[in-house]
């Protein structure tokens, strides 16, 4: 035990060793920063190609190898042996959960989003060897599910190791982890313009910038070169030219894009109902396994009857668009489909929804163009509408207009009918949002309690609260106020905003400048008989002192208003003072310079230490600090040391192992207010020296281990 084990810390140190030579010979090396950038976005690339295409082939052969057993091998069973594939398959994944529960739980393209928007874009390389594998045994063992996912969580994880190893900042992190996700989404679906809004669409939630749009562009074309180079660069999908037909019958591709979306739209809500089944009532009665086994039976006995149901279904797919197969199967196989994937992922097993959507849009599709032509005598082209069909379900499910266009259309190397696929997938995703408002991946987000926006700062107010800033002081007036000596005061006084308190003292409403124009070209006439009360507008909104900026902002930009006053939830009549909308953004802007300073300075942060500050300016260092007791277990929220000590955290050094977890390698986080501190953190802080030097005092008087 001990010498394999001796030989696993031989193999990280001589990768750590391989990753310190090269970040020695890139930095030795006088290169544009825009130049070095672009080799690491290849080298992303490239790392998240191969794992695509490992994944890929490793789901191919098993599923060959373990099909061929059950027809050779269990000949005694006859051809039912193949319904015992998907339990056993089922059974292997809820042994997996059982024993990585915590990684089990970082599933998919919707933990890879969290990690970029939340988490700086780290994935553990645990995190990223569980979601090869187990993908790879429901895949190859019948589950009707899709390898997309497991495959942008691969290339993502790949990504973020790469990034860690070669000691880039959290920014460059993040932006290479999404192009990771990207360029194994190309991989798979041999699409490098689909893999890149992939990346902007889902992974970034459109956070469009240069930077990263020239990452995703390098990363996922070289991730597209190297499944060509392995995988080939044919077309997965087989089919006669399509006939698109005369532009004044486009309307009919409207009108399946919108029962596409609808279609779509039954698909998330059947998914969610499916997972909050099993989550809150079938496995409060049954363990897991039992619950997963039942499914896997399901769709073994469905894959009995229905093989083209199993795996990932592009064989399916090219049957139906050779019309080889009769309406009524067509009609079973997008029942069985629709039924079984939720059933799958929402009792605990482990795919993507890309293919599965593919194959749900190839039958619609089907389906629709004989009803067309059946019912109301139209004389439509299957194949397009098969196509067109693929891609507004694709489009619907996942939310991604522009990616599903482009897979489709790199997919099919077909330019003819790209006009019917962008009306159909532009009605079927503008349908989706206008009644969900997100995508599937961020609605489950949403349901384990993740509120996540565009941009990597999304989290940077949340974790200050009202009661942490300075209130601006806050004018009273009685509602009887005179209007001549109302309009004195807001000529005396600066501020700009009045509020009009009633008999019992309770805010009853606002005065500013806006009230006051609307008389003032008849003040001579109405002064001796207009009140306060006459002119307030009865419009107020209350801040509670423990809200977070985060919140109050989003309040302004509802109410259009400039400030507000604040008040304890516990004394409501008590006004403690006003918040306004220039405070919030320039806190917004400081705690933005503070990421930006430490993205600048990462080099020289990661140098830093206890013994060895680094002095930025007259009176003002970086310092290194292990963290003590007392701060282990608690949110930086929590602690509110910029308000306690002020200081300012530019980073957390938190030990970790390049295979596992825990270890000893050093990893570089982002200081999120919601990151809960760990033995051993060891926080990189900025601020004056004579409250730096207090800092350390005090955390001398905690400690220690």
């Amino acid at each position: 035990m001990s010498e394999r084990k001796n030989q696993k810390y031989i193999l990280i140190s001589n990768i750590k060793s391989i990753a310190k030579d090269f970040r020695n010979k890139m930095s030795g090396i006088s290169l544009p920063e825009y130049t070095t950038f672009s080799i690491y976005a290849i080298f992303v690339g490239a790392a998240a190609g191969l794992g695509a295409v490992f994944l890929h082939e490793t789901i191919y052969l098993l599923h060959e190898l373990f099909f061929n057993f059950a027809n050779k091998d269990l000949i005694f069973l006859g051809t039912a042996a193949v319904i015992i594939l998907p339990p056993i398959g089922m059974l292997i994944q809820s042994s997996m959960i059982k024993f990585f529960p915590k990684t089990a739980k970082k599933k998919g393209v919707s933990d890879v989003i969290k990690s970029v928007a939340l988490n700086g874009g780290h994935i553990s390389f645990k995190t990223t060897v569980f979601h090869f594998i187990a993908p790879v045994i429901c895949i190859a063992t019948g589950g009707t599910v899709g390898p997309e996912g497991p495959a942008a969580q691969t290339g993502g994880g790949l990504a973020s190791k790469f990034a860690g190893m070669f000691g880039l900042s959290d920014s460059k992190r993040r932006i290479f982890t999404a192009a990771g996700s990207g360029a194994a989404i190309a991989a798979i679906f041999n699409s490098p313009l689909g893999g890149v809004f992939f990346a902007l669409e889902i992974v970034l939630l459109n956070d469009f910038q240069a930077s990263t749009f020239s990452a995703l562009i390098l990363a996922s074309v070289t991730g597209s070169a190297i499944s060509r180079i392995f995988l080939g660069n044919k077309s997965i999908f087989h089919f006669s030219p399509p006939i698109i037909g005369d532009y004044s019958n486009f309307y009919i591709y409207i009108i399946l894009g919108l029962f596409a979306g609808i279609l779509s739209l039954l698909f998330i809500r059947y998914l969610s109902s499916i997972e909050h089944l099993f989550k809150t009532k079938i496995y409060k009665v049954i363990p897991k396994w039992a619950g997963m086994l039942a499914v896997g039976l399901i769709m073994g006995i469905s894959g009995f009857f229905f093989k083209d149901i199993f795996g990932v279904g592009y064989s399916g797919i090219n049957k139906i668009l050779a019309g080889s197969l009769a309406w009524q199967i067509v009609l079973i196989l997008l029942v069985l489909k629709f039924l079984l994937v939720p059933l799958i992922l929402g009792s605990g097993g482990f795919g993507g929804l890309f293919s599965p959507s593919l194959f749900l849009g190839a039958t619609f599709g089907y389906l629709f163009t004989l009803i067309a032509n059946s019912v109301f005598g139209l004389n439509l082209a299957p194949t397009t509408f098969i196509l067109v069909s693929m891609g507004a379900v694709l489009g619907g499910i996942s939310t991604i207009p522009i990616t599903g266009i482009l897979i489709i259309f790199e997919m099919t190397k077909d330019y003819t009918y790209i006009l019917p696929l962008m009306l159909a997938v532009v009605m079927s995703t503008t349908l989706v949002q206008l009644i969900l408002k997100g995508s599937v991946h961020i609605k489950h987000l949403e349901a384990l309690g993740y509120q996540i926006k565009a941009g990597k700062e999304m989290s940077i107010l949340q974790g200050i609260k009202v009661k942490d800033i300075e209130l601006k002081n806050i004018e009273l007036i009685p509602e009887q106020t005179p209007l001549p000596k109302l309009v004195g005061k807001i000529m005396e006084n600066p501020i700009n905003t009045f509020y009009t308190i009633n008999s019992e003292g309770k805010i009853s409403g606002t005065i500013s400048e806006t009230e006051l124009r609307a008389i003032i070209t008849d003040y001579d006439s109405v002064k001796d008989f207009i009140v306060a009360k006459d002119i307030m507008n009865p419009k107020i909104v209350l801040v509670d002192i423990n809200e977070d900026l985060d919140h109050v902002l989003k309040l302004f930009g509802k109410w259009n208003l400039d400030q507000f006053p604040v008040v304890n939830r516990k004394e409501p009549d008590k006004v403690l003072g006003a918040i306004t909308q220039h405070q919030i953004i320039e806190i917004y802007n400081h705690e933005s310079l503070k990421f930006n300073l430490a993205d600048g300075l990462s080099t020289e942060l990661k140098t830093v230490n206890e013994q060895n500050p680094s002095h930025i300016a007259s009176g003002y260092s970086i310092i290194q600090q292990t963290i003590p007791v007392k701060f282990v277990d608690k949110t930086l929220a929590e602690l509110r040391l910029r308000n306690q000590y002020g200081i300012e955290v530019l980073m957390i050094k938190h030990i970790k192992s390049i295979l596992s977890d825990e270890g000893e390698e050093i990893e570089i986080i982002t200081p999120d207010p919601n990151y809960k501190l760990q033995r051993g953190d060891v926080l990189v802080v900025f601020g004056h020296d004579k409250k730096l030097k207090h800092f350390q005092e005090i955390c001398k008087s905690y400690r220690i281990f």
